[in-house]
């Protein structure tokens, strides 16, 4: 339980709760007041050191609230920089997906819809039967030929001559005829070879998207020659200019 002290008057007085009682005698009076002054003059000092304290504290938290809030302002900005970049590089990550998106398209339109490679498929499938049709007719009327010509040693009739030499001139013109197929070939393989460069540019296009050649080099899987047997030796015909392979000069050297 709390003890309640009894105040004094003159504390009562210092604190302005009473008025402080005039004495009897001007002398005592006198000294009174001297005494009320001081008191009033500590009072008052008390009370300005107490306020100048409270004012040095409230200036010194709120300095540290105003570095933490710069501070932590610092802390927002750097922040939104790193956004800001960030935002740059996702936009141009974005634009390279829909550019690389607009070149399959175009590829899939143009060259990968399954009429356009039923297209090419069947174009190199006449190349192929073109060229064996040919091969084999020229070989017929050469063997054709050979035949009729031993055979004309052995005639000696004209009628039989004739007939041997005609016979010999129809394979001549076969074999002609027969070499037409190297004009249609060349117009197959053509249509084979722009659609394969159409394919090639737009690839291109997608790679210099994405930092060009360098760029995807790092990504390229690490080749396994996957051949058994004498697939593995089989690497030709060569074209022209290509290395690592062996003359016939080289293969006669071995047999010298």
């Amino acid at each position: 339980m709390a003890v309640h002290r009894k105040r004094f008057r003159v504390e009562e007085a210092i604190l302005g709760q009473v008025p402080i009682p005039e004495p009897v005698d001007s002398e005592t009076a006198a000294i009174h007041r001297e005494i009320m002054t001081e008191l009033h003059a500590i009072r008052a000092q008390m009370a300005r050191e107490g306020s100048s304290q409270t004012l040095a504290a409230i200036d010194a938290s709120a300095a540290q609230q105003v570095a933490e809030a710069r501070a932590m302002l610092e802390s927002y900005r750097a922040q939104i920089e790193q956004c800001e970049k960030l935002k740059v590089e996702l936009d141009l990550i974005h634009d390279a997906i829909n550019r690389t998106k607009r070149e399959i398209a175009v590829l899939h339109s143009k060259s990968f819809t399954g009429d356009e490679i039923l297209r090419l498929n069947g174009e190199l499938g006449a190349v192929v039967g073109g060229t064996e049709e040919a091969t084999q007719q020229i070989l017929e009327a050469a063997e054709a030929i050979d035949q009729a010509a031993t055979a004309l040693d052995r005639v000696g009739s004209p009628e039989q001559h004739k007939q041997l030499t005609d016979d010999i001139q129809e394979r001549v013109v076969s074999i002609f005829e027969a070499c037409n197929f190297q004009d249609l070939t060349g117009q197959r393989i053509s249509k084979v070879m722009n659609t394969m460069k159409f394919i090639e540019n737009h690839i291109n296009l997608m790679m210099d998207i994405w930092g060009g050649v360098d760029a995807i080099k790092a990504h390229v899987p690490a080749h396994v020659d996957t051949r058994e047997g004498d697939d593995r030796l089989l690497n030709g015909p060569k074209l022209d200019g290509d290395a690592g392979h062996a003359s016939q000069d080289d293969i006669d050297a071995l047999f010298d």
